[in-house]
């Protein structure tokens, strides 16, 4: 069995979009509105990516992340720059998405309109690197971690509409589409120098949610099988690591959402997916969300094996509260117990690993 990689992760690390600044949600209304360019826009998000920077150097952050102020959301940057995807808009009433799905569900129970979705209407072609430009800015800095989309976000609200059937015959020819442009965005962030990455998968996350499995039994699937797919697309995705970015660091966040007002989207603890989670997707490093009661106990770490290593997501900016450094320490070395309770480790071995 390989060693774990280290550092990075390293012992802190900022997970997640930062809070955009006043000044940016105003030029991009401003911009919906055609009353600010697109150099103007681009010139205010450079100043607080710049400041973002500054402040997670000034904190000790040794990784740095640009707080994902180049993108409206999130997921931004990687499907919308494929060929053979196609937006489609949402209102309160319909369109093509499962609206068990706990994003979705949540909009609606806060009277939100969803932000849409994108389908596949023909074949995937890597046509241009949505997230190139946002490192090659960023790569000034010594480790930048890039934050990437989950390779399968919009196959996950679309359901049976999440692709064109004239075009694939069945998911996993679409996923196959999916895994070979996601190979390619890869190689073209390595090439650049990028040598950290976090993918942000709220999606798998939501296998945790009772009421979203429920949903998906109720449209005729097995939560199993599914899952099962999700994770052969991401070793599809990442099956090159090897031979063609040999130094990259891939580490997968599980968020359970933290929309506006800390509104979130799942509940549940990690043990229902960890046994397939830790073991079957090959990645090096996890970021779990344990901030708050949503993500139960730290059992799920039992199943950790002894070459990945986890961030553990103990303090969060759901609430305006601190939290206190003595229960944090406690926490840290709840976790590392129950890791070392099956990997034959000491807590103090575990705990180069967290």
């Amino acid at each position: 069995m390989a060693a774990p990689k280290l550092n990075p992760p390293f012992r802190a690390e900022h997970l997640g979009s930062l809070l955009r600044p006043d000044y940016i949600l105003e030029a991009r209304k401003k911009f919906d509105e055609n009353e600010v360019t697109a150099e103007q826009l681009k010139e205010l998000e450079g100043k607080a990516i710049k400041d973002a920077i500054k402040m997670q150097k000034e904190v000790g952050l040794k990784s740095l992340a640009d707080g994902e102020y180049s993108w409206t959301y999130f997921y931004d940057g990687f499907f919308d720059h494929l060929e053979g995807f196609t937006g489609e808009h949402c209102n309160s009433y319909g369109c093509s998405m499962s609206w068990y799905v706990p994003d979705i569900r949540a909009f609606l129970a806060e009277n939100t309109k969803p932000a849409g979705t994108t389908l596949c209407t023909g074949k995937i072609k890597h046509v241009k690197s949505g997230y190139l430009p946002q490192f090659e800015e960023l790569k000034k800095f010594k480790n930048i971690k890039m934050t990437l989309d989950a390779p399968e976000w919009y196959f996950y609200p679309g359901g049976e509409h999440a692709y064109d059937r004239s075009v694939y015959a069945n998911d996993e020819e679409h996923f196959n589409g999916i895994a070979a442009a996601y190979r390619t965005e890869l190689e073209i962030l390595y090439n650049a120098g990028c040598r950290n990455v976090q993918i942000d998968d709220p999606l798998l996350a939501y296998f945790c949610d009772v009421s979203m499995l429920k949903g998906i039994k109720e449209d005729g699937v097995d939560p199993a099988d599914r899952l099962d797919a999700y994770i052969r697309l991401y070793n599809n995705c990442l099956r090159d690591r090897a031979t063609k970015c040999p130094e990259l660091v891939v580490g997968l966040h599980l968020c359970k959402g933290n929309f506006r007002h800390s509104m979130h989207f799942s509940e549940g603890g990690y043990e229902h997916i960890a046994i397939k989670l830790f073991n079957q997707i090959n990645v090096d490093a996890y970021y779990l969300e344990y901030g708050t009661e949503r993500a139960d106990t730290f059992d799920a770490l039992q199943d950790l094996p002894k070459n990945k290593t986890v961030v553990l997501s103990l303090i969060t900016s759901k609430f305006p509260e601190l939290e206190n450094i003595d229960d944090l320490e406690k926490r840290v070395h709840e976790a590392a117990k129950a890791m070392a309770s099956r990997s034959r480790e000491t807590e103090e071995e575990v705990l180069q690993r967290i």
